[in-house]
């Protein structure tokens, strides 16, 4: 696969939400840093992460560009996350970084923390 379809790929499993499959494309030290949250290692590290996700009944990532130069892949998306009635789309921009064995190394999103403050805010009531 390529960087590109190697991301793609891994955002699919991700969403199903198939975390074992997904990982398989990570390296054992991957770096998973959610920028205005901090940063998470390895995939144990995304998956205690990605456990908090298991409140909604969907998430989905919703690609309206990318680009890839080299080993790097950029998007811009909506993660769109679905708790019954109540839909909250988050908008962010991902940077990831795939090493020559075609593994994730880094995954790095940006994303305004108050929508996710707000996201938990609804949440809760």
């Amino acid at each position: 696969m390529t960087p590109l379809e190697t991301v793609n790929e891994f955002m699919a499993r991700f969403c199903v939400p198939d975390l074992d499959s997904a990982c398989e494309l990570v390296t054992s030290d991957v770096e998973y840093d959610n920028v205005p949250m901090g940063k998470n290692f390895g995939p144990d590290g995304i998956k205690a992460f990605a456990a908090g996700m298991s409140a909604f009944d969907s998430v989905e990532f919703i690609v309206h560009r990318e680009a890839a130069t080299g080993q790097i892949v950029l998007n811009e998306r909506t993660d769109r996350f679905v708790k019954g009635d109540l839909t909250f789309d988050l908008l962010v921009a991902g940077v990831f970084e795939v090493n020559d064995d075609g593994l994730i190394t880094l995954w790095r999103d940006y994303f305004d923390m108050g929508k996710v403050n707000e996201m938990f805010a609804a949440l809760a009531d």
